[in-house]
This record gives C-alpha cells, structure tokens and sequence, in this order.
C-alpha cells in the first residue's frame, strides 16, 4: 500500500505518478480552488499545463494536490531554508564581573563593555563579587547594579532582577534589539562606510602632473 506510516516530516511529497489515489482535491497553480477530481483527470492537467503534480495534504481525504513547478520550489525552498539559517543568530549571554567599591575609571571601562555587548544583541549576566567584610554590605553591590542598568537603559533593560548567589549578587540585562536586528545594522553600518569611503576617494583629486 501507498500509506506511508511513520514517516520523518521533511520526507518528501508524492509527485506525479506516484500519487496512487482514485481522486484528489485539485488546487491550480495561482492557488485556485479547481476541487475534486479523478487524479487521471489532474495529471492530465499538469501536463497541459507542462508542470508536476504534487500531493501537499497526504492525510486529507481526498489528498490535497497542486499543480506546480516543483523543481523551482524545491530550490526556492532551499534557498529560503539557508537564507534563514545565515540570518539565525544564538542568544549569547556574556559576562562581566565587578567589584562593590569599584573605582571610576574601571567602573566606565566596564560599562563599556556592557553597552558594546547590547549593542550586539547579546544578553549580560553581571556578577558583583564581595570579599571579606563586603559580604556585609549587599546594598552596595545592589546599588551598583541599579546604577549600571540606568546607564545602559536605551539599550537594555533588566531581565533578571538582581539576587543573592552565595558571595556574589547576580543581575542580567537583555539587549532591546533582537541579534538578528543588531547584526543586520551592523552589515547595514557597515556598507554604508564602505560606500562612503569609496566615495571619498573617487573624490580625491588626482595628482596634476608637473609643468616642465
């Protein structure tokens, strides 16, 4: 029997003669409705209209068939398919580590690396560190979390509000921008300074050759 039991999802559709049903539901190529017809009748049509075939609701009674080029949609579902999977971005989450009494200037140093991961689109996990008597002290390590994420709040907000872990209190920021947005800027930025550039040097005038 033509059942096909247990297959794995992608497994590809019945195309053609291989479709071994009395009728199908027949949809056209623009997507018509064309409705119930003996598949003899269909597979004359596909050939009138010189494309396949092809059974796209295997479990629908009759089967749901379209007449269409399949080949030109296999290749534009692949291209599709990879065109998704360029564009996929992982959630990365970094890491940045600080001190409770920590000094200016590293504090900006920090920070700096914060705002550059958010505008990545990635996520930051912020562990402040307490050592000694600073274990005491935990509002000094939450009130520099809060700080940090007021500073950085037109590119991230806070995902996982700050808590104790043993010696060390924890906060995560999330970037505003999904990955993909933030690479897609990035590839956006980046051609406009590479046309600029060009430009720029197109401009340049050109060295006059010396008067004897």
């Amino acid at each position: 029997m033509g059942a096909n039991r247990g297959g794995p999802i992608s497994a590809e559709p019945r195309i053609n003669d291989r479709i071994r049903v009395p009728e199908v539901r027949l949809v056209g190529p623009s997507g018509e409705q064309v409705g119930i017809v003996p598949l003899a009748k269909a597979l004359e049509l596909a050939s009138e209209y010189d494309l396949d075939l092809v059974e796209v609701a295997a479990n629908a009674r009759p089967p749901v068939c379209k007449l269409m080029d399949y080949g030109k949609f296999k290749y534009e579902s692949a291209m599709k398919a990879r065109e998704a999977r360029k564009n996929q971005a992982h959630t990365v989450i970094k890491e940045m580590k600080l001190r409770p009494k920590i000094d200016p200037h590293d504090y900006d140093t920090k920070k700096g690396h914060v705002v550059r991961f958010l505008k990545q689109g990635d996520k930051v996990k912020i562990t402040i560190m307490f050592r000694g008597r600073e274990q005491s002290r935990p509002e000094l390590g939450f009130r520099l979390l809060q700080r940090l994420a007021e500073d950085v709040q037109d590119l991230g907000f806070v995902e996982s509000n700050p808590k104790q872990d043993g010696r060390n209190m924890i906060m995560v920021l999330g970037p505003h921008k999904k990955k993909t947005e933030a690479m897609a800027e990035a590839r956006e930025l980046k051609a406009a300074r590479k046309a600029e550039s060009q430009a720029n040097a197109e401009e340049a005038p050109a060295g006059e050759p010396a008067e004897a």
